[in-house]
């Protein structure tokens, strides 16, 4: 099955504000609690240092920020999104998960803000 295709009519200003902060509240009260731990005391591999949600175009994303504990690392940090939100129409979306490939995998279409959020805080193809 092909992924369904977003809406041409733009995102209304009053439904991104609630995406935004219904999305925030979800991530402060429960998925940094969840997934962001102290540092290992001698860390071997990256881990998780902050979560956050963010607007490219008409999709809301939710990014983890993971710390690279290695000392020749490129970088220190990298940004990794794991779940996106595409603006569907008449307020739903469509849910994606990032996979291990790199790609954008949909898997519902057509979803409430609730739903999504939902969503996102329990199917385990959303979670680390």
């Amino acid at each position: 099955m092909y992924p369904r295709k977003t809406s041409s009519s733009p995102l209304p200003e009053a439904l991104k504000r609630e995406v935004t902060t219904r999305a925030q509240e979800m991530i402060e009260t429960v998925l940094k609690p969840r997934y962001i731990q102290p540092p290992p005391e001698n860390p071997q591999f990256n881990y998780i240092v902050d979560i956050y949600g963010k607007w490219y175009r008409k999709a809301f994303y939710f990014c983890a920020q993971y710390h690279v504990p290695h000392p020749n690392a490129t970088e220190p940090d990298f940004e990794a999104k794991f779940a996106r939100m595409q603006y569907a129409e008449k307020q739903l979306f469509h849910l994606s998960f990032m996979r291990y490939t790199g790609q954008w995998i949909q898997l519902y279409t057509d979803l409430t803000l609730d739903e999504c959020l939902e969503t996102v805080r329990d199917d385990p193809y959303f979670s680390f």
